[in-house]
């Protein structure tokens, strides 16, 4: 399916005239940087240490979730409670196995694609549902004056994370944008179905390990294997969006 018909099908899905778009939402992990790994690695890690199991993909699965939630759910799952105060403890302790890890590079792509997002005039804005401060700290070296704080929705700002719609409510909020006036790129089905329930439209970039099925099945309005491919695509991607009329057609 080629991408005017995908535009149709979410315009018709969310009853909007047309997509005008002001922004663009990233997400961080697997779309700004190569940071998943050393996420996963972090989880499993913690959970092992804790007598709880979860593999890699578990956390490729749960990727965009609460910290504190995730952990609840593989508690859950074995049959464990985990009260508020141990689920603090535990991420804690993760976050000090991620950031004794070498830190994690900007994804192949994803600074020159940010440029050509915001030399077109657009803002870019950040829905992580990762607390890692060292990451964080990093965006303003990488992405000079792109991801400012007010400008940013982090899993310190929410109350439920994604697959909830809120975080992504919380940027359109913040960035006074109406849905149908920003995009958003995503790599991971928590993220892509929290979006989707904002009622964005959304590009999935697959720089993991999950099939290309996952992130359609969870909702995806597009799909590209890689943020570099997404990059070279985007200027006719850009024209497709902008010279719609106001049923979607050129």
């Amino acid at each position: 399916m080629d991408h005017l018909k995908r535009i149709k099908q979410y315009l018709q899905g969310n009853s909007y005239n047309k997509l005008n778009i002001k922004a663009v939402l990233f997400d961080m992990d697997g779309v700004l940087y190569d940071s998943m790994p050393i996420h996963a690695y972090s989880w499993v890690t913690v959970m092992q240490n804790h007598g709880l199991n979860m593999t890699e993909e578990d956390a490729y699965l749960n990727e965009g979730r609460i910290g504190h939630d995730t952990i609840g759910l593989v508690a859950g799952r074995e049959g464990r409670k985990v009260d508020m105060e141990e689920r603090k403890r535990i991420y804690r302790e993760k976050t000090k196995i991620f950031a004794s890890c070498p830190p994690a590079k900007p994804i192949h792509g994803s600074v020159e694609f940010v440029q050509k997002v915001t030399s077109r005039g657009l803002f870019a804005m950040l829905v992580t549902g990762s607390g890692q401060p060292s990451l964080l700290e990093q965006l303003n070296i990488d992405f000079p004056n792109v991801f400012t704080r007010e400008k940013m929705v982090t899993s310190f700002d929410v109350k439920r994370g994604k697959p909830n719609p809120e975080p992504y409510l919380m940027a359109l909020e913040k960035g006074r944008l109406h849905a149908s006036e920003a995009i958003v790129i995503e790599n991971a089905p928590l993220g892509i179905m929290s979006a989707r329930a904002a009622g964005l439209f959304v590009i999935a970039v697959n720089t993991g390990p999950l099939p290309d099925s996952v992130l359609l099945d969870a909702g995806a309005n597009m799909l590209f294997p890689s943020l570099e491919a997404l990059s070279e695509a985007w200027e006719n991607l850009y024209f497709t969006f902008t010279c719609q009329d106001n049923k979607g057609d050129y």
